[in-house]
């Protein structure tokens, strides 16, 4: 999960650039917003891998008892939790005024507030149909950039592919060092 917010921010920022195309100010603020929410679920996700962690480390009932004597304490990313919702809304405004998006398409991507904020959330339909809804708005904008933008040659395909392997395999090897 955490990697696909990650994952996320150059649809954001594609999405905006076209935005900002005719609404610059919207795409700004909608992007920018957008991107901070993504920052803000990444740590969530962390917060969600270390007590998943601890469970198995120190057991369910110590686990409980931490996550219930710390949860709602104060971290600085719990400050753009209004980001997490209002860019997605931003930017869907933002891509139905610019005719970058229609009507179904932004929509479906203003459905994205509807994803559960914080720590420990779990998976619930809301949350299912915002993630589809993000599937709706963006794949058809990452295939279309795909599709009209410029076709590198395959020399510089695979030699991108090489590298982001090797840089990916000693960043792995780095982390697991410790």
């Amino acid at each position: 999960m955490s990697a696909g917010w990650v994952l996320l921010w150059p649809g954001v920022v594609l999405l905006a650039a076209r935005i900002g195309e005719r609404f610059r100010e919207l795409a700004l603020w909608g992007g920018t917003l957008t991107v901070l929410g993504l920052f803000a679920r990444t740590f969530h996700a962390g917060v969600d891998h270390l007590a998943f962690q601890s469970v198995a480390v120190q057991g369910a009932a110590s686990t409980t008892r931490t996550v219930s004597e710390t949860y709602g304490a104060f971290h600085i990313f719990g400050t753009l939790n209004a980001a997490i919702m209002g860019g997605w809304l931003l930017l869907a405004i933002g891509a139905y005024r610019s005719r970058v998006l229609g009507p179904l398409r932004a929509a479906a991507l203003a459905s994205a507030t509807a994803m559960p904020l914080g720590v420990l959330k779990g998976t619930t339909p809301p949350s299912v149909a915002a993630a589809a809804g993000l599937c709706i708005a963006l794949v058809p904008l990452g295939v279309a950039a795909l599709r009209d933008g410029p076709i590198p040659r395959a020399t510089t395909v695979a030699g991108r592919l090489l590298l982001v392997g090797a840089v990916g395999t000693a960043m792995f090897l780095f982390g697991q060092a410790g």
